[in-house]
């Protein structure tokens, strides 16, 4: 079995930052809510207790029984969980009297294989409003800050079977300067995880997998043209060849051409793909539709429908496969219980019920960037694996207000110009995501010695690694003005173009 890293959530804004910092180490990692601790295997060779918006010392605080985890496998608790074992242990641990935020000098009390190659002084990044006054009887410390007594402890030898260090600092984020060579040592020397978790071992290990669970019997899958559908499918053609079967639906909200060139770039990779043109299908029902959800809802429906009129031809289906990647999974695990529904997810939701079938996700534990390596070590061209994401609803949901086809012809022509540009000024691979929104909004303008009202598009370029969080990028002043000019003089129904300078959080990435 693959070692890992179990990480225990609870609820800070951070925990994926930490998975994925391990996962550099080429170690993987799983994340588990707090109060769903699975039984520690073998091949768990540590625990990580993440940080959280909570106080130890409220009524309501999150709370672990410890007494299951400390012992059985080294652990490293990261701010809320450091104070939790504080406190458990007997330690003192109160609310500071103002939030501890922002960088601090890491002062070294004691020499430690924890410690190994980090430096005195070593600049890192506090985000706490409790702090440890005082550590538990059987623990010592290992560093402090000029402003926080404990900023690392551990325990003594001998006091439980495996090791605990504990920080009150989050060594996962950048800012941190040295934090991976803590979370190196803690992973790789106390845990003594051998890092081979890589692309090649995934796609060995994924393939046999598929082999042993999937047999001889057939699967039917949605390709989107993006990265995820297809490095899925990719896997799945590995593993059972013909016996996968992928259709390609074209709803009327895809790119300019996107159809035909998605279609196109299958060619010479071995699948068994069938296109499908079900434009009129989706956009008779959207057509004035405007509330977000109504659409996302309307789009899953359709799709239902038209996937399983088409399943309906073949025969012996026994599993359907998806393209959910990691942070989908995350998301619909609640730390809390049920969140709070954002927006629909974009994986359709009804269709295994509706076809009675079985759920194939060979990528459910990877990152976006993961993802895209696993992809290149199976040599899936870079011209599919550099795609940029494309959400599920397609333009319907870059489309604010009522939905016409007018609307979608315009924001197809808009959204190429900008593209095409990002292309043309070697721009596109530099950025995570960029596209055209078509506004509700009317402006006066002048063409010519005419006076236009007409529609406005907004541009939303943004630089993410996963999707998660997101920065707006800083394109070129020059390169939006030619954009903006090109949008204008050529499609006739636009004349204002914007730019959006949101990052997220707080905005989503798309506009619905």
């Amino acid at each position: 079995m693959t070692e890992k890293i179990l990480i225990l959530d609870f609820g800070s804004q951070y925990t994926q930052l930490i998975a994925r910092r391990v996962r550099e180490l080429n170690v993987y990692s799983e994340i588990v809510p707090y109060n769903k601790v699975p039984a520690l295997t073998d091949n768990i060779k540590g625990v990580i207790l993440s940080g959280s918006p909570f106080s130890v010392t409220d009524e309501q605080a999150l709370q672990v029984n410890l007494d299951e985890i400390i012992g059985k496998k080294p652990v490293l608790g990261i701010c809320y969980g450091a104070q939790y074992i504080a406190q458990y242990y007997g330690g003192c641990v109160m609310r500071s009297t103002k939030r501890e935020y922002g960088k601090a000098a890491l002062r070294l009390k004691k020499q430690d294989v924890f410690l190994n190659g980090v430096s005195d002084n070593s600049q890192i990044w506090m985000s706490h409003g409790d702090s440890i006054k005082e550590i538990p009887e059987g623990f010592e410390l290992l560093a402090d800050t000029e402003s926080i007594d404990v900023a690392a402890y551990k325990s003594e030898e001998g006091k439980f079977e495996q090791p605990v260090y504990c920080i009150q600092f989050h060594p996962e984020v950048t800012h941190s300067l040295e934090g991976k060579q803590l979370l190196g040592n803690f992973v790789t020397t106390i845990c003594a995880c051998k890092g081979n978790w890589t692309p090649e071992s995934f796609v060995e290990a994924t393939v046999a997998e598929l082999k042993a669970e999937i047999k001889d019997e057939k699967v039917l899958m949605g390709l989107s043209g993006g990265v995820d559908s297809t490095v899925a499918a990719m896997l799945l053609h590995k593993a059972i060849g013909e016996n996968l079967f992928c259709f390609f639906i074209d709803n009327g909200l895809l790119r300019k051409n996107e159809y035909e060139e998605v279609l196109a770039s299958y060619q010479g990779m071995g699948l068994n793909i069938k296109g499908i043109d079900a434009q009129s299908e989706f956009l008779d029902e959207l057509n004035e539709v405007s509330d977000p959800e109504t659409k996302r809802k309307i789009i899953g429906r359709v799709f239902i429908e038209v996937f399983d009129k088409e399943a309906s031809k073949l025969d012996g289906i026994k599993w359907l496969g998806q393209g959910t990647i990691y942070p989908d999974v995350i998301e619909s695990i609640s730390v809390h219980g049920p969140s709070v529904t954002i927006k629909s997810h974009h994986n359709v939701g009804g269709l295994p019920e509706k076809l009675n079938l079985k759920i194939v996700e060979p990528l459910r534990m990877l990152f976006k960037d993961e993802v895209r390596r696993v992809g290149k070590v199976m040599d899936i061209p870079q011209h599919i694996l550099g795609r940029h994401p494309f959400p599920g609803p397609g333009l319907a949901i870059r489309i604010l207000g009522g939905i016409t086809r007018e609307k979608v012809s315009l924001l197809q022509e808009a959204d190429a110009i900008y593209i095409d540009n990002l292309k043309k000024y070697n721009l596109y691979d530099e950025v995570w995501q960029a596209g055209a929104i078509l506004l509700p909004v009317q402006s006066v303008g002048v063409m010519g010695d005419e006076r236009t009202y007409e529609l406005t598009a907004a541009l939303r370029c943004v630089n993410s690694t996963d999707g998660m969080t997101a920065e707006w990028s800083r394109l070129p002043h020059e390169f939006l003005a030619v954009v903006s000019s090109e949008i204008i003089n050529n499609v006739k129904g636009i004349n204002r173009v914007v730019y959006d300078i949101s990052t997220k959080p707080p905005s989503t990435i798309e506009w619905e």
